[in-house]
């Protein structure tokens, strides 16, 4: 009984020779084929981070710039304005919702907010932080958070007042006197440094 030789696969030279070797460039063009080469590759990877920057760009940029925002409660009361001092009826903020003021001095306006926090205590800070205030975009109210509408950091309403520096909202003073917020103007002109954008 004799054997049949398998065959290889291999293409035999013309001149039949048996110890055929491919060629380097058959070898790699064999290789490009199956793999792709790196170019392509590099390519495809530069594509694919450049397209998920731009979405989380855009899903950063939506968060920032649109949604479920608050923007100043107008109310209607009387501002008790001594001159010297504004005073607020708390009554004004059982709801929780930050309330947004101005106080005019000369040609700068002071943009500042009063809110009830979850723990029952009236707020207030400067519509600013030591971070963002260039931006001159201030906070929007998000349920019990003050979010600033240029970095999109949230703070809790409870730490309003409480946490100084960064991008928390820069505390403004206020006292409690027969269910009225009174906060001093002279306390209201500390803060120009955040709102003179000359």
């Amino acid at each position: 009984m004799t054997r049949k030789k398998k065959k290889s696969g291999r293409v035999s030279p013309a001149d039949g020779s048996k110890n055929y070797q491919p060629t380097q460039a058959k070898r790699d063009a064999k290789k490009e084929a199956v793999l792709g080469n790196s170019t392509n590759r590099r390519m495809q990877i530069i594509v694919f981070a450049t397209c998920a920057l731009l979405i989380a760009g855009g899903i950063f940029f939506y968060n920032t710039q649109t949604g479920d925002k608050t923007g100043p409660v107008t109310a209607q009361f009387s501002t008790a304005d001594t001159g010297s001092q504004v005073i607020l009826p708390a009554a004004l903020f059982t709801d929780g919702k930050a309330r947004h003021f101005e106080h005019v001095d000369g040609n700068l306006t002071i943009r500042y907010f009063v809110l009830k926090s979850s723990d029952g205590i009236i707020r207030a800070a400067f519509d600013a932080c030591d971070v963002c205030w260039p931006a001159g975009k201030g906070y929007y109210q998000e349920g019990d958070y003050m979010v600033c509408r240029n970095c999109g950091r949230r703070f809790a309403s409870v730490l309003v007042n409480e946490v100084k520096g960064g991008c928390n909202p820069a505390p403004l003073n206020r006292t409690f006197k027969d269910g009225k917020v009174i906060i001093q103007v002279k306390d209201i002109l500390q803060g120009k440094q955040y709102f003179n954008f000359s």
